[in-house]
């Protein structure tokens, strides 16, 4: 039986049996392979690195969209940076918002999506409330004069066309997208393997919020299992509203959801001081905000 191994962190990778092969190719990019597994379903990889799986992707787009949009609970325009395979735009769009505008740089990944994970966006490209631009996502951010109440970045890992994605100039440029009150949600990997990179995001985001803080996100697809997500705004307070509030809010959009709770919600934030804390990050960057770059 073939295999496909992720080597994503040192000393350790994780192998998924191919039942299938469904499509391996070169987009402009990046490399792209779909297969079979009997666990996960269809699995999505690029450029050698699991993306999402039919089984468990609507955990990571569920946490990295209700957390935010709960947390601020007016919203009404968002951006997404990324997100080719549309289930952050298909969590986004259960919400009362009026406008989406989604930046994706890879045409391809939105076309192979849309044929083999169609469940995945459940025709959430073609909603009228969605404007998709194909084209560089810190480019847009830099330069357009649109502001919105949420920013999902819903990116690859810090490699490549992904690594201007996770920089300072970049969070500098979404702060100043962003509505009074609004926020930001990204990931930033396992920090069990990796917590530095969890700390230098959270740093480097300091710098132009008041508050960022840490929540974990269990993806059985990811090695490690806790994919570590950020959510970022004007106060860490804000991003973790009292659990009668999110009751509240929860019950009277009448969410669909099969992981995201706001008990969950609550709990997120509590365990990932326990993978990797932003707290010395925070401090650093707070202190640093008034410096020069």
């Amino acid at each position: 039986m073939r295999e496909f191994q992720e080597n994503l962190y040192e000393h350790h990778s994780q192998t998924f049996t191919i039942d299938a092969e469904l499509y391996r190719g070169q987009t402009e990019f990046q490399e792209v392979l779909i297969f079979e597994n009997r666990l996960f379903g269809r699995v999505l990889v690029l450029d050698g690195i699991v993306q999402l799986t039919q089984r468990d992707n609507y955990i990571y787009h569920e946490m990295l969209t209700h957390v935010p949009l709960m947390a601020h609970a007016r919203t009404k325009s968002v951006l997404i940076i990324g997100g080719g395979d549309g289930g952050a735009l298909k969590e986004i769009l259960k919400h009362p918002v009026q406008q989406v505008v989604m930046v994706e740089l890879d045409k391809d990944v939105i076309a192979l999506s849309k044929r083999y994970f169609p469940e995945v966006s459940s025709g959430a490209f073609e909603d009228g409330r969605v404007s998709l631009i194909v084209g560089n996502g810190f480019e847009y951010v830099a330069q357009t004069r649109r502001q919105f109440d949420a920013i999902i970045v819903d990116s690859t890992d810090p490699i490549g066309s992904g690594e201007a994605l996770f920089t300072r100039s970049f969070y500098a440029h979404c702060r100043k997208l962003l509505h009074p009150g609004g926020v930001l949600s990204l990931q930033s990997g396992v920090p069990f393997y990796n917590p530095e990179q969890l700390q230098a995001v959270c740093g480097r985001l300091a710098f132009s919020f008041e508050g960022v803080r840490p929540y974990l996100a269990p993806v059985p697809s990811y090695a490690g299992g806790m994919l570590a997500l950020v959510a970022a705004g004007e106060s860490h307070k804000a991003l973790r509203p009292p659990i009668k509030t999110l009751r509240e809010r929860f019950q009277r959009l009448h969410l669909r959801t099969d992981y995201y709770s706001p008990v969950i919600h609550r709990a997120a934030f509590t365990l990932a001081p326990r993978f990797g804390s932003c707290a010395k990050a925070n401090a650093i960057g707070s202190e640093s905000a008034a410096r020069p770059a």
